[in-house]
């Protein structure tokens, strides 16, 4: 289920099917859909009328129930769309701030990578039964001899040189 902004909803607010779906950038076939899997309506009376209240708890449901989250040793597999524990058990832990990086293995099923934010507090205990690499950091190009300066780049400034 795509991630919807609830914040977009009033919960003191009644809402019709059209105003529902603009309001959450959504199709209006989408809305009566959620009606279809139990999503409470005012009444059995046209216009459809949804309370925002409802319409927000429903969506909140419908959004913890798809969550999936990862175990210690377990790494999200966005292909298998499931958390698996890495092929080989190993993984590496790239930084990205000194307080927070992201773990990257190998799925054991269809080969892609699969990764785990998480910030270096956490590292031990979601790294349970894991091998960890921390890989040497890749070096950046820097220079800092002078630019050259007077220099003249044309062909007779080139032949005068060679001569």
């Amino acid at each position: 289920m795509k991630r919807i902004n609830l914040g977009r909803i009033k919960i003191n607010r009644s809402y019709t099917i059209v105003e529902a779906a603009r309001a959450l950038g959504v199709h209006k076939k989408t809305v009566r859909r959620w009606i279809g899997r139990g999503l409470p309506t005012c009444d059995n009376a046209r216009p459809t009328l949804l309370l925002g209240r409802a319409l927000r708890d429903f969506l909140l449901q419908q959004q913890l129930a798809s969550k999936q989250p990862c175990q210690y040793g377990q790494l999200f597999c966005v292909r298998c769309r499931a958390p698996k524990s890495p092929a080989g058990r190993m993984v590496d832990f790239i930084p990205k701030t000194p307080t927070s990086g992201y773990l990257r293995g190998i799925c054991p099923d269809c080969g892609t990578l699969i990764h785990r934010a998480l910030t270096t507090v956490g590292l031990k205990q979601a790294t349970a039964g894991l091998e960890v690499a921390f890989p040497r950091a890749q070096l950046r190009l820097s220079d800092t001899s002078r630019a050259l300066e007077n220099v003249a780049f044309s062909r007779e400034a080139t032949n005068h040189a060679e001569a």
